[in-house]
């Protein structure tokens, strides 16, 4: 008798972690192929939903092997869709291109695309070949800050016993003069809000302290921005989830990303986490501190 199969396809940027993504997938249980062609990826799911084993979670790194491979791999998602027995989602692994040039030097490999050329030049045309698949990705990780164990616990928290489709909200706080997350779906920009950075007294402390978040809230624009923002992602975060996304990531920029958009990330998730699994990242809390030393 044939069972369903929960398939999970990893993929993404040379370099970005997919070694570490397929290794956290075999710590959770699942049956894992490294590198499976896609033409032979439809007759190894018939095999496996013949299988008697009760293990139906299968995760397949599917590498970079230049466009018609990837052609190939399109026409096999397509086949999918109407396939009620696989439950198929994509995670792409990307970061940003400073730093997958600075793994490609450190670990002094070529990239496939430039095996005689710069890893630059490489980096670009992969880009190009993997928009559309990164498109068509349910879940996107930006590894550029992350280190291989942040990203493991990353993907174990999102895939451990993970049932049919769990939709989950990812808020993350950054600041504008340090580059937008390159993962993120929806960003918003408080710049426009009274900075605590120009009091003395807030100057070295962040949005996480009682102090500052309340010279945040204290402004009526503040407050006014906060009820119409959780007004709109009220309307959006149902269609998301209908349309069958498993993770919304929401970006708040300010100038350093230290003060304002820490302490609306902090609200947001506290009013956002009573219907979603909901979580708050601020990836450049410590920058400031970072650039002193």
């Amino acid at each position: 008798m044939k069972q369903n199969v929960e398939l999970v396809i990893i993929t993404g940027m040379s370099g970005a972690g997919k070694t570490v993504a397929v290794q956290s997938f075999e710590d959770l249980g699942y049956f894992c192929v490294d590198n499976l062609p896609p033409a032979l990826l439809p007759k190894f799911l018939e095999l496996m939903k013949e299988n008697k084993e009760e293990n139906k979670r299968i995760a397949v790194v599917m590498d970079l092997r230049g466009r018609d491979f990837f052609d190939a791999l399109y026409e096999t998602l397509d086949k999918f869709t109407s396939d009620s027995d696989v439950s198929e989602s994509i995670l792409f692994l990307d970061a940003d291109t400073e730093a997958l040039v600075k793994r490609y030097k450190e670990s002094r490999r070529s990239h496939p695309l430039a095996p005689n050329g710069l890893p630059l030049e490489g980096i670009k045309q992969e880009r190009e070949i993997l928009d559309e698949l990164r498109g068509r990705a349910q879940t996107i990780i930006d590894t550029t800050e992350l280190q291989a164990r942040a990203l493991r616990e990353q993907i174990i928290y999102q895939y451990k016993e993970k049932k049919q489709h769990i939709f989950s909200v990812q808020i993350v706080s950054f600041g504008f003069k340090h580059g937008l997350p390159i993962d993120a779906d929806l960003v918003f920009d408080v710049r426009f809000l009274p900075n605590p950075h120009y009091v003395e007294s807030m100057r070295d402390l962040t949005g996480m302290n009682q102090e500052v978040s309340s010279y945040v809230f204290k402004w009526k624009e503040t407050r006014k921005f906060l009820r119409k923002l959780t007004d709109l992602l009220d309307f959006m975060l149902p269609q998301y989830e209908r349309e069958g996304k498993s993770q919304l990531v929401i970006a708040i920029g300010c100038t350093g990303g230290q003060h304002r958009s820490v302490a609306l990330s902090e609200k947001l998730r506290d009013i956002i986490q009573k219907d979603y699994t909901t979580h708050a990242y601020h990836r450049d809390i410590e920058k400031r501190k970072e650039l002193k030393v």
